[in-house]
């Protein structure tokens, strides 16, 4: 079964080479039904963790320069990464690599802007929408992936998401989306499935099994993008053993984890996935964002043949997208609020503050000071 995506910059449309394609199909199609055991150990860290090693880690006599044909396969601008290429020996290190994110990914610099956290496939959408079919019986249940027994879903009903999708060969450090102030930062456990399309279909609300963490933060504060509570959640997938929270304000300089309390600065790394597939989910509060026109037009597509779309029974199609550029903006205060799609506009005139959050949302703002038993040190 093919699957295409679009490529942003150019238009064109691309058919994608997935890897370990067959293995997807018969890990979820065959062996999660008839063989639910060696489907569990399979998709387990144990065994997610062996094979990234074998992989990303292991190098052979005579494979000192592995990495470097991995380097010149997956077609790396080498102009792009700090390190030169020699200093690639084994896959891992391509993976993790740094790139001089300041030069070959501008940024828009206006506040208002919603960027790209990661080099990814992006699909957008609304959980107003159909939440029952589309949303929660597919992709993600929203308290199921946030936590049921913590109090962040509430904020985020009715609000829209944008599902960032990481292949093999993509820039594996992950950017900040927005400006703001976390509130609150946690780890939740789960599984290692893969975050192909394949099993994405198969298996229902795929990302709220995985293992994640999540970041929420308030944007309502000095400096910060004002769309209100912003929450990104980081999932890992098979090979995907580690998320190393690494906040840069500056280049790569002075990494720390991300804490409580820790002021955020839109298009600085903030983690990095260690190695392989994996996944980044944006949600915003209703009313909050409109999605840039032509991620919006790309999803609707019927000329493109996305997994998605035909396991759906509706067009969803992902647009290719490179980590800060921009994929939506603050909502324009006239702008229809049954629909966040639309032409990507600067808002203009409104005033700053909680204007974007829900009186409810403001009335429970006490919450974030109350302590969160699963929050990371």
């Amino acid at each position: 079964m093919q699957h295409q995506y679009i490529v942003r910059e150019t238009g064109e449309i691309v058919s994608e080479r997935l890897i370990a394609d067959r293995f997807i199909d018969v890990l979820y199609n065959r062996l999660r039904e008839q063989a639910p055991a060696l489907f569990r150990a399979l998709t387990s860290e144990r065994v997610s963790s062996l094979l990234g090693f074998l992989n990303f880690d292991c190098t052979l006599p005579g494979e000192s320069r592995r990495g470097q044909a991995l380097l010149s396969r997956m077609g790396v601008d080498e102009g792009e990464c700090l390190e030169p290429q020699h200093g690639f020996a084994t896959p891992r290190q391509v993976f993790e690599r740094k790139i001089r994110y300041w030069d070959c990914r501008p940024m828009d610099p206006d506040p208002e802007a919603v960027v790209a956290p990661a080099d990814a496939k992006v699909l957008i959408g609304s959980l107003a929408e159909s939440p029952e079919l589309f949303v929660k019986e597919k992709f993600f249940s929203v308290p199921e992936l946030l936590g049921e027994d913590l109090p962040w879903h509430p904020f985020f009903a009715g609000g829209d998401f944008a599902i960032f999708r990481l292949t093999p060969d993509k820039y594996h450090y992950n950017h900040v989306p927005v400006s703001g102030e976390v509130i609150d930062f946690y780890q939740l456990d789960g599984r290692y499935h893969s975050c192909n399309p394949r099993a994405q279909i198969a298996l229902a609300s795929l990302h709220a099994k995985n293992r994640r963490e999540v970041t929420v933060i308030d944007t309502d504060v000095p400096g910060g993008s004002n769309i209100g509570l912003v929450a990104m959640i980081e999932v890992v997938a098979l090979m995907i053993g580690d998320i190393v929270q690494c906040y840069s304000a500056s280049g790569y300089d002075e990494p720390q984890p991300v804490t409580k309390g820790m002021r955020l600065d839109k298009g600085c790394p903030k983690s990095l996935y260690r190695p392989g597939s994996s996944t980044d989910i944006l949600l915003f509060q209703r009313d909050a964002v409109t999605f840039c026109d032509d991620l919006a037009r790309n999803r609707c597509r019927r000329d493109v043949r996305s997994r998605f779309s035909l396991g759906l029974g509706q067009p969803l199609v992902e647009t290719d997208v490179r980590v800060r550029s921009t994929v939506a903006w603050k909502r324009p205060a006239a702008a229809d609020p049954a629909s966040p799609f639309g032409p990507c506009e600067r808002s203009r005139g409104e005033a700053p503050g909680n204007s974007r959050i829900p009186a409810a949302c403001r009335q429970a703002r006490p919450l974030y000071s109350l302590p969160q038993v699963h929050a990371l040190p």
